[in-house]
């Protein structure tokens, strides 16, 4: 069980897709946001790392073996819990886990001990940037085009898809996972 806390489009990246669009009336901002927020979240789920940092909270197998953290890059894990059989949660003390963030930003985790646990609930931080505007350029540009894309081609039936400069801007960041 992996919950991410939810995108929040910043009004900066209405404004850059405004921008691109050529729009000066705020009276579409609302299609707009919902089009760069499905571009940041297809843009994830291609690259296989989150743009804009978030709260995550995962659940992992309890075990003396490390476990990797889903999402990454992961800036900071901020606390493990013990989650029994029956679901009940419990805030594990500093010496019952080890944590590390690699040099590639995964993050891993394990028990250090039998903490009575099914699982363990590990809540963390991550992403590539703290903010819209410290998400590395072509990232961005591939969004914004991204949602440009659908804004311009939303009632084209003949529509051939999506510029592959989109791809072409993302694939340098993008992180596979065997």
């Amino acid at each position: 069980m992996t919950l991410v806390a939810p995108l929040i489009v910043e009004q900066a990246a209405i404004n850059e897709a405004r921008a691109w669009l050529r729009l000066d009336d705020v009276a579409e901002d609302g299609l707009i946001e919902g089009l760069v927020h499905a571009a940041i979240l297809l843009g994830e789920a291609y690259i296989g790392q989150l743009m804009v940092v978030r709260e995550v909270t995962e659940r992992v197998p309890a075990a003396s073996s490390w476990q990797r953290l889903r999402h990454r890059p992961v800036r900071a894990i901020q606390g493990v819990s013990a989650v029994s059989d029956a679901f009940e949660v419990s805030l594990l003390g500093s010496g019952d886990y080890a944590v590390d963030i690699d040099p590639a930003g995964d993050g891993w985790v394990r028990q250090a001990g039998d903490v009575g646990a099914r699982w363990l609930e590990v809540r963390y931080r991550a992403g590539l940037g703290l903010g819209w505007g410290d998400v590395p350029a072509s990232l961005r540009q591939g969004v914004i085009r991204l949602a440009a894309h659908g804004y311009t081609h939303r009632d084209d039936g003949n529509d051939e898809g999506p510029p592959a400069a989109v791809t072409a801007m993302w694939r340098p960041w993008r992180r596979m996972m065997l």
